[in-house]
């Protein structure tokens, strides 16, 4: 990206490089959703069936060292449809899981098919998510790389062309991005995100020429 020259233009000898800066972080806040259910004849049963799998969860979490506020629960919903006028109902429920204890975090997903074999009924959507909240503390120094990276791409130009490296006209700063380092990877029941990040801004930058 560094030698990302865009365009020169002639009337006012100007040059326009891309600059490019990345870096790897480690997420610092973990959050899993999960979502659950129970289905039986009458509305009962099926809540008393939900209620022995939420007190399952929660003990699963309290076994891997988690306090009990750290699990909230953000959502149910009751359903019930009649198949040859036999009733089902299904009762779902949703818990989520906030930690900034990465390594516990990852513990929990490792061992999270022991609530399967339990017999707890893990819907779709039920995966760990993690997120770097600290991207502001970082931006400043990264948007610096970055036109540094441009500045050599225009300094490498001028060299080229004969020409000298003057002081910016414009600057334009692009979006930062932050994405799985080692690929794409997105949460989902038995598939996890991963905590470690790649933070990546490409800034435009228009240089006068001497």
């Amino acid at each position: 990206m560094g030698d990302g020259l865009v365009r020169m233009k002639q009337s006012d000898r100007a040059v326009t490089v891309r600059g490019l800066a990345e870096r790897e972080v480690t997420a610092d806040l973990a959050t899993w959703t999960i979502s659950y259910s129970a289905k039986a004849g009458d509305l009962q049963s099926a809540q008393a069936d939900l209620d022995a799998d939420t007190r399952a969860i929660r003990a699963f979490f309290t076994e891997l060292g988690f306090k009990g506020d750290d699990l909230q629960p953000t959502g149910a919903n009751v359903s019930q449809y009649s198949e040859n006028g036999v009733p089902t109902y299904t009762v779902k429920q949703r818990l989520s899981l906030r930690t900034t204890d990465i390594g516990k975090a990852q513990a929990a997903v490792k061992r999270q098919f022991d609530l399967v074999k339990q017999g707890v009924e893990l819907e779709e959507g039920s995966g760990m998510s993690y997120t770097y909240t600290k991207l502001n503390a970082i931006k400043p120094e990264m948007v610096a790389d970055a036109t540094k990276d441009a500045r050599k791409a225009a300094e490498q130009f001028a060299k080229d062309s004969g020409t000298d490296v003057g002081s910016i006209k414009s600057a334009t700063q692009g979006y930062f991005e932050v994405t799985s380092r080692d690929g794409d990877a997105t949460g989902g029941w038995g598939v996890s995100d991963t905590p470690y990040k790649k933070v990546r801004v490409v800034t435009t930058v228009e240089y006068y020429l001497g």
